[in-house]
């Protein structure tokens, strides 16, 4: 065995419903990492279980820098080390073992071709087999002592006779087992050759002589069985063969030459990762992909390593992109509508057609990521844990069909809420204004039940969109905002606009005001990802700053990390970490706790909030429940109350300018090609066009370098850390109150 280390962590166990001190080692040679209950215990060779490392993938908890996963034939198992540094030096080990067992067998090796075309049954097939006996006898033992003990307990005669007639049956059924198992293990004797890994080895070596009769007569004691059994925990070791020994109607046959022990020098591998009580481990086996033979991860799909493999897609794409470009824009579901009072999603504003949002509203479909697991466990073997996403390409399958700017946008699926915060004339009330906004603010921005990802905004991108409250008429009488974000927007409109300001770092900077409540929000949001095994973490570096006019307030808010889960199966979002909310000038201020799911038990998508006045320590309002669902409000006077009941709240569309109107860097037409190709499922046609907008930009920022040339941004410039609107509502106003 080369150990290439050793020593404890708390492995999570069903039995116990908690964390167990055990004994670990990995074995770097065979690719297990296998352990015990104690030190002692691994000195003596009583293993309690192992996980088989070919394969595996390893996750970590960004909440948590102690605990850990392994995953492997379709289970996982959870550890805990004593602090972050441990876990690193575990990880770190397990993956150059993960690593080199997971590469093909061919690599480094000459095996026979009879060898890998057809899988020979080896003495590890056998022990496999003896291990999950092994296994299910515990299950059994405990399952019959639990039922005499309910036999034992119970007061009805005549119930307690039907239980002990089922504690016989049963006693007698195990006696049949640990008799078989016993023979198993004599048996295993008649086998000379063995294998490892697959390949043929060397005779098998026993410590005494060949037993002369290896019959079904020929076993141990009951008893030595039954303890070999249980304290080996898996290890299936045969005692010395008593050969006077006779149990039941089977009588042992003499063994000539001295005891026996049936153990092999050359050791085997188990072909699945096991524990000697298998509810005892926790499992999250239905979020594991089970993996077919059809759908190996060691191969990717033909037509994705082809695309994968162009040089310089910009060659084949760019002229034939652009021409049909100009001839082939989709109309959107409401266009030759006749706009007007017939037709609420058409209307004209200032000369511009604006039309209603209608995408975005279809679930996901779970078909497509099944169809591409290959795929992905490719890209998982090509990452290391927690590192940094921001330049890894990922598959075009996995996009959401729309970018991550219009995901902000949904931050106002609720303007009513956002617009009704200068209404209120005590600090207090507003600043429970602000916090129902922002609750309700992250649940319109899932479009499935299926996480994905949207598209990364190119650099100059920009998204323009607003929301009518339902006090305009159709016909274009009120006033327009004609030096605000949207021209064509009225001044009881909530407009957004957005813009990508940097690549290398990505980061978004967005503005939202309505010009009647005198209200605006500006924000910056730098995304940076990290891959956490089976899960995507993306921290959401940045904050907000709400400005109400009429009171000269500002409050700052923060973002919660978002994180992509069971990206094998299929893949869910839940949102983690904490944030504020603070008022410098009230001096109220609000402390939210995005809780990530429990590994074991809890639910999704839990929130905490906590509401503190000036100077106070105590909060006089807590709020509780699910930021996708309904978060109920205790405040201090001892009062409950629904807060925010997102099942019940509409969902306001957006209105936007009609496609063909739009301009080429504006979100919905940049990318139009790429969505058109998603709904159509052609991924071929989205990974090409997807390609061609990376790489045209990736062609221009090499231009600018040659050139020194500095990239200028459009609608928002940099103050410090933060990105600003180059006209917001503020210095607008403000300037007017110079001029009366």
């Amino acid at each position: 065995m080369a150990v290439s280390m050793e020593g404890p962590l708390s492995k999570w166990t069903n039995v116990m419903k908690g964390w167990q001190y055990r004994w670990f080692v990995l074995d770097d040679s065979t690719g297990l990492l296998s352990y015990y209950t104690s030190k002692d215990k691994m000195m003596r060779g009583a293993r309690r279980g192992c996980v088989r490392l070919k394969g595996a993938v390893i996750g970590i908890d960004d909440e948590d820098d102690s605990t850990f996963t392994i995953n492997c034939d379709g289970k996982t198992f959870h550890f805990q080390a004593r602090d972050a540094d441990e876990r690193e030096r575990w990880i770190s080990a397990l993956e150059d073992t993960i690593t080199r067992h997971s590469q093909s067998p061919s690599v480094g090796f000459d095996f026979p071709t009879s060898v890998t075309s057809h899988p020979i049954t080896t003495t590890a097939d056998f022990d496999t087999k003896l291990m999950e006996a092994d296994a299910y006898l515990q299950i059994l033992i405990k399952q019959t002592k639990a039922l005499e003990a309910r036999t034992d307990a119970c007061e009805d005669e005549e119930e307690k006779k039907r239980l002990q007639s089922l504690v016989d049956v049963s006693n007698a059924m195990l006696e049949s087992i640990k008799h078989s198992i016993v023979l198993m293990q004599v048996a295993k004797d008649s086998g000379r050759l063995t294998t490892m890994n697959g390949v043929p080895g060397t005779e098998d070596i026993s410590t005494g002589d060949q037993l002369s009769n290896s019959g079904s007569g020929s076993t141990a004691s009951l008893e030595q069985a039954t303890e070999a059994i249980e304290e080996g925990g898996g290890q299936m070791t045969v005692l010395p063969v008593d050969t006077s020994t006779q149990t039941g109607s089977h009588t042992s046959s003499p063994i000539s030459g001295p005891a026996v022990t049936l153990a092999l020098q050359v050791p085997v591998l188990p072909q699945t990762s096991y524990s000697s009580s298998e509810d005892e481990d926790f499992f999250d086996a239905d979020e594991f992909y089970q993996a077919s033979p059809e759908k190996s991860p060691s191969r990717m799909p033909n037509n994705f390593q082809d695309s994968l493999s162009r040089n310089d897609p910009v060659k084949t794409l760019d002229q034939d992109f652009q021409e049909e470009e100009k001839e082939n824009i989709p109309e959107v579901s409401v266009t030759g509508a006749t706009p007007g009072k017939e037709n609420p999603d058409v209307m004209m504003r200032g000369g511009i057609c604006i039309v209603t949002d209608s995408s975005g509203s279809e679930e996901e479909s779970t078909e497509n990521m099944e169809n591409h697991q290959s795929v992905i466990t490719h890209l998982l073997s090509q990452v290391k844990l927690g590192m940094d996403l921001t330049k890894v390409v990922l598959p075009t399958f996995i996009l959401e069909k729309r970018s991550l700017l219009e995901m902000y946008a949904d931050f106002f699926a609720h303007p009513d809420l956002f617009s009704s915060i200068p209404d209120f004339e005590d600090p207090k009330d507003r600043m429970i204004g602000v916090i129902r906004w922002y609750l309700s603010a992250f649940h319109a921005g899932r479009k499935g039940s299926v996480a994905k990802k949207p598209y990364n905004p190119i650099l100059g991108e920009t998204l323009r969109c607003f929301w009518d409250l339902g006090t305009d008429n159709l016909d274009g009488e009120q006033e327009l905002v004609t030096d605000g974000p949207i021209p064509w927007a009225t001044r009881d409109n909530v407009t957004f606009i957005a813009e990508q300001v940097s690549h290398h770092p990505p980061i978004s900077a967005f503005y939202a005001e309505h010009y009647n409540k005198n209200i605006s929000f500006n924000a910056h949001i730098w995304t940076k990802s990290k891959f956490l095994g089976l899960s995507i973490g993306v921290h959401n570096i940045g904050q907000g700053c709400v400005w109400v006019r009429k009171y000269d307030e500002e409050y700052i808010v923060t973002f919660p990390n978002g994180y992509g889960r069971s990206i094998l199966t299929i893949p869910w979002m839940e949102l983690g970490g904490k944030v504020t909310i603070t008022c410098a000038k009230s001096g109220y201020s609000c402390n939210i706790d995005f809780l990530t799911k429990p590994f074991y038990g809890g639910s999704k998508h839990k929130i905490k909030a906590e509401v503190l006045g000036p100077s106070e320590k105590k909060p006089f309002c807590v709020i509780e429940g699910e930021w996708n669902g309904v978060m109920y409000a205790k405040w201090a006077t001892g009062q409950e109350e629904v807060f925010v009941d997102t099942k019940k709240m509409k969902i306001m569309k957006k209105k936007v300018q009609k496609l063909e109107d739009q301009g080429e860097y504006e979100s919905r037409k940049l990318w139009n090609r790429v969505t058109e190709a998603l709904s159509s499922r052609n991924i071929d046609s989205a990974t090409e066009a997807k390609q061609f907008l990376e790489e045209r930009q990736r062609r221009e920022a090499r231009e600018r370098k040659e050139a020194g040339v500095k990239w200028e941004t459009k609608l928002f410039h940099e103050d410090g850390e933060q990105w600003i609107y180059d006209n917001p509502l503020q210095k607008r106003l403000e300037l007017q109150d110079k001029l009366q």
